[in-house]
């Protein structure tokens, strides 16, 4: 074990291990954006505290001017997990030139990695325009009380930036091959239906909920909703749970729940997708309930001339022209796309939410010098 590294404002690796030794399991902050805003204050940055029910938030900014470009992430982590860790979960150990610890790729690395990227880049003198940071204690709980809140109060008052990039663990394999410039939407559904109860033996004194409940997924699943469209795969609905709760092997039951879930493309939206599927459900059910979720819609900043800088800078550090991408999950960029162009970056995602989640020291600060390339892209 090495014992910690002075404090080196151009170095992501000092913030990243103070960072991972608060444990901040949402919705608790632990200290965590009290260590940012020190190191934000450092550089210079004006820091803004935004408290909204349990959740700690925090927005930052450098200047006035535009262009504004701002960083977004949070500080909060999953649950350490029911496994055992080679290192203590909130140790913010180096071994072996490798930083372990709960949030080490997900994502306290890739802020303590811009906020030296930062440094490096004021390194050269003030920047044209401004750089913010947009921080939130929520995006791993329910996200209510985080980026939404503060992009509320930021279009309140004049801080919506021009571009945006969301710190989150992006890439598969090597730092450098994957950029997300949108996401598929996401819409769960809770879908009830209802029947007569009755006994087995006489069918026609009953109305089967089961039967009527398998016929609407059925039709649901009969046919792909769409061939994909040009930056988006295919959408897909996935039923997750069919319940009925009948422990009688006599008794027609008098309801029958599903829950499914679909991820779908920008062919379509939450509300049409609910559309759909009731017209879907009352061919085959007169009598059903159906609760719907709209987790985030689906999402694309196109590529044009800012994705061109973000993906020449990328390339210019590690030698990698990166693969422009919409999969994976929802992340918070679903909710800043409402108000300017956003895309994601950040580090190798191969260990985020599991136990010895970690990443090389090496590529932390990696991370931290194309942080630095793509600040000098869009603030000349």
């Amino acid at each position: 074990m090495s014992p910690p590294p002075p404090l080196d404002a151009a170095d992501p690796l000092g913030l990243a291990r103070a960072l991972i030794r608060c444990a901040s399991v949402t919705p608790e902050d632990a200290g965590a954006q009290a260590v940012l805003a020190a190191a934000l204050e450092r550089l210079g940055f004006t820091i803004t505290r935004l408290r909204f029910g349990q959740i700690e938030n925090l927005f930052a900014r450098l200047g006035g001017e535009g262009p504004h470009f701002c960083f977004a992430g949070h500080t909060d982590v999953v649950p350490p997990g029911a496994g055992s860790w080679r290192h203590d979960a909130f140790g913010g150990v180096v071994a072996d030139d490798v930083l372990y610890g709960r949030g080490a790729c997900d994502m306290k690395g890739g802020i303590a990695a811009f906020v030296a990227g930062v440094a490096q880049h004021l390194a050269a003198g003030p920047p044209r325009g401004s750089i913010s940071l947009l921080i939130t204690g929520d995006e791993e709980g329910v996200a209510a009380d985080g980026t939404i809140r503060v992009l509320e109060w930021m279009a309140a008052n004049g801080q919506i930036p021009d571009f945006c990039l969301v710190g989150e663990p992006t890439c598969p394999a090597r730092l450098g091959d994957m950029v997300k410039i949108g996401r598929r939407g996401s819409v769960n559904f809770v879908l009830t239906v209802e029947g007569t109860q009755g006994h087995v033996a006489y069918p026609h004194r009953a109305d089967n909920p089961v039967h009527r409940l398998n016929a609407a997924l059925a039709a649901l699943i009969a046919a792909p909703l769409d061939a994909g469209t040009e930056w988006f795969q295919p959408s897909s609905l996935q039923i997750t749970s069919i319940d009925v709760g009948n422990r009688a092997t006599n008794v027609i039951p008098a309801s029958a729940r599903a829950a499914f879930n679909i991820r779908f493309n920008d062919r379509h939206t939450g509300a049409s997708l609910e559309a759909w599927v009731r017209a879907c459900v009352a061919r085959h059910a007169e009598r059903f309930e159906l609760k719907t979720a709209i987790s985030g819609e689906a999402f694309l900043t196109r590529p044009g001339e800012a994705v061109s800088r973000l993906s020449q800078a990328i390339a210019a550090e590690t030698a990698i022209t990166p693969k422009l991408d919409t999969g994976g999950g929802t992340s918070d960029a679903r909710f800043i796309a409402r108000y300017c162009p956003v895309a994601e970056f950040g580090l190798v995602g191969s260990t985020m939410h599991q136990v010895n989640e970690a990443v090389p020291v090496a590529e932390l600060r990696a991370l931290s010098r194309i942080y630095a390339r793509i600040l000098g892209a869009f603030l000349p």
